[in-house]
């Protein structure tokens, strides 16, 4: 996973942390016909994409990052990989230029505080992953360690004490929370003005409202889009198809999608014949916990493909 950042709607630097799920393995097939598997297994099958007249790596070197991060995928007979490392390099030198120049203007450092609860091996490598990018661009990063056997109210001082904090400018509660715990109640407790992940209500209501603006967006279907955006991806008119309707990525994305004018679809795990829905789809973000679902025949030549899921395999 590539921690990158991301600008957004507010002023601050601090919203544009984001955790840049989409990797190297996502693909921008574009005029199909020569066989083509993926390098890694996540959520796709390792079943051949068609394409046609595929670019062979070979054939002509490949650009350098900030060239490739830029490119316009208008080329005729090339299957395109999204280098998703190359645009989280850009923009956090971008990232970074900015907080300097932020500092050396109004002498404030951006900062922000993770709240993170229990000892998951996966939510841990996500926080130290986060203060690792704040590192890297200059931001001031703060963490709350709690046990899983904490209580809500316990995790709730934590956050009304970053509330208040002038230091801090961003507040990410790390989820998921211990079973015990109301999610709803935590993350409606983080100031709407410091929530980055996005996941406040009235920031997700102004997400599904025309002609309003959240102030924060969540970072993963953010991420998505700015990857569209940044190799010039015309969004504009059409179909989408996001796989999985999740609070932290498939309705937000979905939601993204039509502020982009996008025809949007979701498909889900009550999706009858889901197959016949993608195989129309111009776009699909693939953001699914389950390894293999996708495959190769779920998806039409020229489709541009994103895939966010992380799943565990067994690499033969």
């Amino acid at each position: 996973m590539a921690s990158t950042f991301l600008r957004d709607c507010s002023t601050s630097s601090t919203v544009r942390l984001l955790h840049l799920q989409c990797r190297t393995n996502s693909l921008l097939p574009l005029h199909g016909l020569a066989p083509l598997s993926l390098p890694r297994t996540l959520g796709f099958s390792r079943t051949p994409i068609s394409l046609r007249a595929l670019c062979v790596a070979s054939a002509s070197p490949s650009p350098p990052p900030s060239a490739t991060a830029e490119a316009s995928l208008s080329g005729e007979g090339c299957a395109t990989v999204i280098d998703g490392k190359a645009v989280a390099k850009k923009i956090r030198e971008e990232v970074s230029a900015e907080v300097a120049r932020m500092k050396e203007a109004i002498g404030v450092v951006p900062g922000l505080a993770v709240i993170l609860v229990g000892d998951r091996t996966e939510s841990a490598t996500y926080v130290r992953n986060k203060k690792k990018a704040c590192g890297h661009v200059g931001i001031n990063s703060f963490e709350v360690h709690l046990p899983a056997d904490s209580t809500e109210e316990e995790v709730l001082n934590s956050i009304s004490g970053f509330n208040t904090d002038p230091n801090v400018h961003g507040i990410l509660v790390q989820l998921p929370l211990p079973p015990h715990m109301n999610e709803q109640n935590v993350l409606n407790a983080v100031s709407i003005e410091k929530d980055v992940d996005g996941f406040h209500p009235l920031n997700i209501g102004r997400l599904a409202m025309r002609n309003r603006e959240p102030l924060f967006v969540p970072c993963t279907p953010k991420g998505c889009i700015e990857l569209l955006h940044r190799y010039r991806v015309d969004i504009k008119g059409k179909r989408a198809v996001v796989i999985g309707r999740s609070n932290i990525v498939g309705m937000p994305a979905a939601l993204l999608l039509q502020r982009e004018d996008a025809t949007v679809s979701i498909v889900h795990s009550r999706t009858s014949n889901p197959e016949e829905i993608t195989r129309q789809a111009d776009i699909i973000i693939a953001a699914v916990g389950q390894a293999n679902m996708v495959r190769a025949n779920w998806i039409k030549p020229g489709a541009v493909v994103i895939d966010v899921g992380i799943n565990r395999v067994e690499v033969s």
